[in-house]
């Protein structure tokens, strides 16, 4: 019988948006909650999700923007 190793996932997200990265603490299925705010109007944005060594990418639309750490998506 092999034994096997306990491991932890190592997970990091990040919302690519107008050249800045941002860290995101959760992701939902409509909205994500940034670790930082920035002021952004309405616009296109690139969500990064990287679990140890792979790595995902999409586009949403930040519909209302960014203006608190909750911030709503729509799927591109």
């Amino acid at each position: 019988m092999t034994h096997l190793e306990p491991h932890s996932a190592e997970v990091e997200m990040s919302l690519l948006v107008n050249g800045k990265r941002l860290s995101v603490g959760q992701l939902g299925p409509d909205f994500l909650i940034l670790d930082e705010v920035i002021a952004q109007p309405p616009c296109e944005a690139v969500i990064e999700m990287r679990v140890d060594d792979d790595l995902d990418q999409w586009s949403v639309r930040l519909p209302e923007g960014i203006a608190s750490p909750r911030v709503p998506l729509a799927l591109r």
